[in-house]
Formats: C-alpha cells, structure tokens, sequence
C-alpha cells in the first residue's frame, strides 16, 4: 500500500521479467526488468513477447513521427521551405547540439512562428558541452533548448496556417490535438477503449496503447506501405527518410536511435521513462521495449541481442553498436569493473 495515496500500485504494473543483469566483480548488482514486443508489420502477429505486452504503454517521444503526420499532410513543409533537416527536427529528441539549434532556429525563422508561443519554459541545452559552451559564452536560457521544441514548432506553424490560435495548442480540445491524437491512434491501430490518454513531460498529451501495438506502429513507420492510410504513409515516408538523411539531428552522436538511424534499414526513436521502438525495412517487422525502471542504460545490450536474432541491420552498424554498447563496462580508473548481461 503506498503511503503517499493510498493505492496499491503493486497490481497496477504490468507483468514484467528480467532482461538484462549487471554483475560487479563477478556478483550480481542490478536486475533490470521490463518488456518486449516483436511485431510483423503486415499481419500485426506477435512473433516474440516478453513480458505482459498486451499491457499499455505510454508512447511519449517514440510518438514524434506519428505527431508529425497531421501538420506534414497540413502543408507545413510546402509553406514555410523546411526540408529534410527541418522535418527531421519534427521527430527529434535534441540535446542542444549547434546543427540542431541551427535547424531548429531556421525554422522558426521561415515560419514566423514567434518562441515564446512554446508552452514550455526556458532553459538550458541538455548536452552537457552544449551546456558548458553556452556557459561560457554567457548565453541565456531559450525555449527553444528543450528537447521538444521541433515537434511543437510543427505543431505552432501547422496552427498558424490553419488559423487556429497558437495559445493553447496544447490542450487536449484544442483542434491540433484532437486530431493528432486521432491520427496517432489510427497509426497504431488501437480504438479508443483500448487507450489512455495522459499528460507528456513537455505539456503535450500523450496516449498509452498495449505495448505491442507500439511495435507495429514502428513496423508501420518503417514500411508505411503497410498502414491503412494511404494519406499518412506518404507524410509518414517524408519524415522518417529525413531521419535516416540526417540521424545525429533527431538525437545525437553516440546516441542509439541515432546510431541506429544511420543504417537505411531501420526507424528508430526512444522515449522517456524506458521506452525505445525500431522497425526493420527489409524485414517487415516492428519492435517496442520497456524497462520497468524508466532507465535507458539496458537499451544498447537489449538491442543488440534483438539484431542478432533478428538480423536487419549491416555489420558496419552492429560494430558500432558493441564498441559504444560493450558488454563490459570500466570504472573511473579505466578498469573493467562488471558486466551488463541479457538473459531473455
């Protein structure tokens, strides 16, 4: 029984199992547990399922493609000249790096959309040497540093040209968002009975859908041919080819989806509180994975196992993900201290 409400949220969380064991000198030290779904795009038959899967999940920033589908087909990219780094910008994650602060600050400039219209507060970069440059040279906090600025401003000039007011685009009855959240859950092919809807860290609503519908919508994004809508594909083929043109910009270097970005064969985006989704051109299949914990430092082993069952990716790429994701780790001395192991 919680103390704080008085809930027993025991059994409100989904059935989970261990994926991955981190060891320190030969001994076990954490268990992260969580959950996996492996989906076929064409039929949305569960080929692997770890864990409760048919539990929901919120989508949080792994639903940035799908968010992007409305003001892409609203004509945004037309109106106001934004190309692939621009509609990259649209599914980022950005962490503050120079090239996406560039990306994002030409967009605001080509669509007249003004930075205090965000619904979110100002700050500072999130990378750490973005941050400690932007120290230094005395920089003051932007709007526009929080990592979901581009798929707002998506959201701002899709309003703008549709003559919405831009205060309040957040809100769930405002029109932006209720046909966003439409268009997302006709992505995922979920109904409504089937989701929840609750508030995202940036002040956008967010849906929570069973986690396996999660998977498909990344096997959908990766073979938008597959979707029902023949309208959200084509948006949906814009989007996720600007990610693969430009990968660093949707995260950044060294991180996963952006590693993972930069093989042609695969869509790839995380999101907060554990989530992470790919999808697999050639192999016409979706994956969607969940760390009970909300961590992210599992992701890179859990994926790298999946890709070896799985296949879809080049040996260039699985290279560089077991060099920036190695079995074992070093401590601040630069010794071997443990290891991070998958046990599903």
């Amino acid at each position: 029984m919680c103390e704080w409400c008085g809930h027993d949220h025991e059994d409100e969380f989904p059935a989970d199992v261990p994926l991955v064991v981190t060891t320190r000198g030969g001994r076990p030290e954490n268990r992260h547990r969580g959950r996996i779904s492996v989906v076929r795009t064409d039929s949305g038959e569960e080929l692997e399922a770890f864990g409760d899967t048919k539990a929901r999940a919120f989508i949080r920033s792994t639903g940035k493609p799908m968010q992007a589908i409305e003001p892409l087909l609203g004509g945004v990219a037309e109106a106001f000249g934004w190309e692939d780094r621009h509609l990259a910008m649209l599914a980022a994650s950005h962490r503050g790096h120079p090239a996406q602060m560039a990306a994002l600050d030409d967009m605001l400039a080509k669509s007249g959309v003004p930075e205090e219209a965000y619904v979110f507060g100002a700050g500072a970069p999130i990378n750490v040497r973005s941050r400690d440059e932007w120290a230094r040279g005395g920089g003051a906090p932007r709007k526009a540093f929080h990592t979901c600025a581009g798929k707002h401003l998506g959201m701002l000039a899709w309003c703008k040209l549709q003559g919405w007011p831009l205060a309040g685009y957040e809100r769930p009855e405002h029109p932006a968002q209720r046909r966003i959240l439409r268009r997302v859950r006709d992505w995922l092919g979920a109904g409504e009975a089937e989701t929840a809807t609750g508030k995202d860290g940036c002040g956008l609503p967010v849906v929570a859908v069973p986690l396996w519908r999660v998977a498909l919508g990344y096997g959908r994004l990766a073979c938008p041919d597959a979707a029902p809508d023949r309208e959200a594909a084509e948006a949906v083929a814009k989007v996720t080819a600007a990610m693969n043109r430009c990968p660093e910009l949707v995260e950044g270097s060294g991180r996963l989806a952006s590693l993972l970005l930069a093989d042609p064969n695969v869509v790839a985006k995380s999101g907060a509180q554990g989530l992470f989704a790919f999808g697999l051109r050639k192999e016409r299949i979706g994956v969607a994975i969940h760390l009970s914990d909300g961590s992210e430092a599992s992701w890179g082993p859990i994926v790298i196992s999946l890709l070896e069952r799985l296949g879809g990716v080049s040996e260039a790429t699985m290279e560089t993900l077991r060099e920036r994701f190695p079995r074992s780790f070093e401590n601040d001395a630069g010794a071997v201290a443990g290891t991070r192991d998958v046990v599903f």
